[in-house]
């Protein structure tokens, strides 16, 4: 039987998701909870595929992952949770054809970016985010691999503000190494006025200009959600979503202690 999972995880503290040799990823701890349970033997006989990577201190909601297993019984959320850290969780299943390929089946992904966002004109990065939307080369806001075209058709991108944070929710059929971040980057400079949307227009004809820009700290960046033209029967489990939701509850808590305390370091006068 071929299973898909959904996979959330905290990306702080990890080299990313892909598997890397001696140092602490996502799928290296998946795999080792996947050997330790018996559920499969090795990666690549399990033909393990996953939607796609995240780079190192970047979260996910909905990574989705696939593999081939005779354990079916056990490739349930609340069984592999019980081998995997805190920061990673498992929280739906299904059973999917055994050609399906979670990252070339896939017809978009949902990325969102928060951010502090007192410090910005939102009219002016709403405004210039509608002219990123649509198909276009966007070798100026990647981290270039050359074997790979970099055109994609970005679908949407909605911003909303909710109190002093700042969502940007960007959706596409595919997204290049660093393009969520760097598209941040670029719209926060037009939001700071540091640029126009003359420029943003330039930024989208590389053959014609090019210029580097730094991508978006990646703490701030979650994959939110990897959609199928095809219905996957997700069958959810309560019990992870419950025991997720309390890990997280011990998240919020430890990290509103910690901006206290980082209060604290600072001598006043």
């Amino acid at each position: 039987m071929r299973v898909a999972l959904k996979i959330a995880y905290v990306g702080t503290g990890y080299h990313g998701s892909q598997i890397q040799s001696d140092v602490a990823t996502i799928e290296g701890e998946l795999f080792n909870a996947l050997k330790e349970l018996d559920i499969i033997d090795d990666p690549k006989t399990a033909s393990f595929q996953s939607s796609g990577r995240t780079d190192a201190g970047v979260h996910a909601r909905g990574q989705v992952v696939a593999f081939n297993t005779d354990k079916p019984n056990l490739s349930i959320p609340r069984v592999i949770n019980s081998k995997l850290p805190n920061s990673i969780w498992a929280w739906a299943h299904a059973e999917v054809p055994y050609d399906f390929d979670p990252r070339r089946d896939a017809n978009s992904r949902v990325y969102r970016y928060i951010m502090s966002g007192e410090q910005y004109d939102i009219s002016r990065i709403r405004s210039a985010s509608k002219i990123l939307a649509g198909e276009h080369d966007f070798s100026n806001f990647c981290s270039k691999d050359e074997d790979k075209s970099t055109v994609r058709d970005v679908k949407r991108i909605d911003v909303r503000v909710s109190g002093a944070l700042t969502k940007i929710d960007i959706e596409a059929n595919s997204f290049l190494w660093n393009m969520v971040r760097k598209i941040v980057t670029a719209l926060t400079m037009v939001g700071s006025l540091i640029r126009d949307e003359a420029w943003l227009k330039q930024m989208l004809e590389p053959e014609s200009y090019e210029e580097g820009l730094e991508p978006a700290q990646s703490y701030g960046l979650t994959l939110m959600e990897v959609k199928y033209p095809m219905p996957i029967q997700w069958v959810y489990d309560s019990y992870s979503l419950r025991r997720a939701s309390e890990k997280v509850q011990e998240y919020l808590v430890r990290h509103r202690v910690m901006a206290e305390v980082m209060q604290e370091l600072v001598p006043k006068d």
